[in-house]
């Protein structure tokens, strides 16, 4: 084990902090995926009124709800749902954001122009929002989450990889690719995308965070996942009105999504340094005293 813990610091070149983001965030996965050992799914959703607003105890970790409920089983289940929308949605917006940043980049001035026009004005509106008024207009389900965090999601990326295209697209490498007679899909797929794939891959970790984030606040405002399936949003949200009495209903899930968020972020900022190494710092507290 101590030696797994040392490939893994050599790995992160030393970040600690990385490391602790990256054990937090196996943490919250090793959770999800093995809620079904943890907790039966139709005890976490049945309601028990004789055990109403327990608090924690060694036969209930984190209490009980007002409906009876064991806290600990719905925050194990929602860590599923958490963890579903936040990769599927950010995956989403990945994929559709390379495909228009792509087609921004390397598909003349027109398309740029219009392109860079719609990513512009959907970056206007923050992402909460432009989630909110889609997860709205089609309904509250789990699979409209995912769109709609997705489509919210894709100017971040398109803007990226845009930028990334119009840099790469000016090599020597590509242009040598282009004078071999190389098709515009091969030199996309074979040249560019790969040298783009890491910024893409550190965004993606820390777009993660985010996605979290915006299905936690559209569970707490009620256009989550329909009841009785277990989020850590509507958690919070059912326990808002016993916070005095009965802090452990809101508390609990909170804490699960500042540890995943907070992991995600650490171990997204350790992941770039490692694949852009051009993002540390280039001074040390030895250079500048010497």
């Amino acid at each position: 084990m101590r030696a797994f813990i040392n490939k893994l610091d050599r790995a992160f070149k030393g970040n600690r902090s990385a490391l602790a983001g990256l054990c937090l965030t196996a943490l919250i996965i090793l959770l999800a995926l093995c809620a079904p050992l943890i907790a039966s799914y139709d005890e976490a959703v049945r309601p028990n009124v004789l055990q109403r607003f327990q608090p924690p105890s060694k036969d209930h970790w984190f209490g009980t709800d007002a409906l009876g409920r064991d806290v600990f089983q719905q925050l194990v289940w929602g860590s599923r749902t958490s963890l579903i929308v936040g990769l599927s949605g950010a995956l989403l917006s990945a994929l559709l954001g390379t495909i228009v940043g792509v087609i921004a980049g390397y598909g003349g001035q027109r398309a740029d122009h219009v392109v860079s026009f719609v990513i512009d004005l959907l970056m206007s509106f923050p992402l909460l929002l432009l989630a909110l008024l889609m997860v709205a207009m089609m309904g509250p389900s789990l699979v409209n989450i995912i769109i709609a965090v997705g489509i919210s999601g894709l100017p971040r990326y398109a803007r990226l990889v845009r930028a990334l295209v119009l840099q790469l697209r000016s090599t020597e490498y590509v242009a040598a690719a282009h004078s071999l007679g190389a098709g515009t899909m091969r030199i996309i797929v074979r040249h560019i995308l790969p040298n783009a794939l890491g910024p893409i891959l550190v965004l993606l970790t820390l777009g993660l965070a985010s996605v979290i984030i915006v299905e936690a606040s559209l569970s707490f405002l009620g256009l989550g996942p329909p009841p009785p399936a277990p989020t850590w949003g509507r958690l919070i949200a059912e326990g808002q009105q016993y916070l005095r009495n009965a802090w452990w209903i809101s508390v609990f899930p909170g804490a699960a999504i500042l540890l995943t968020v907070v992991g995600l972020n650490l171990f997204g900022d350790g992941l770039r340094d490692i694949l852009d190494p051009r993002t540390k710092k280039l001074t040390s507290p030895e250079k500048e005293g010497g």
